[in-house]
């Protein structure tokens, strides 16, 4: 287990100062990211004026279920798709 945090902390710091990423693609690793650390998605959906946190509740939703080693594999799987 050791191994998979190493290379999700290294992920994290490879994505950090990528920029041009898109929405959808920072609304992924956000969820991921949240689904790796915190488990599945509490608390009630955001309403219709939070925008922003209205997409990011969703995108953490669309995850629920998914398995702490699941979230940090997709996580690193996605940096390195984006992250060169």
């Amino acid at each position: 287990m050791a191994e998979i945090d190493d290379r999700f902390a290294a992920a994290q710091a490879k994505i950090k100062p990528v920029t041009g990423l898109g929405n959808d693609v920072l609304l992924d690793l956000y969820a991921l990211f949240k689904q790796a650390t915190s488990g599945d998605v509490t608390g009630d959906r955001p309403g219709m004026l939070d925008v922003k946190g209205r997409a990011k509740f969703d995108a953490w939703t669309k995850r629920k279920g998914l398995t702490k080693e699941a979230a940090i594999t997709q996580y690193i799987a996605l940096v390195d798709k984006h992250a060169k």
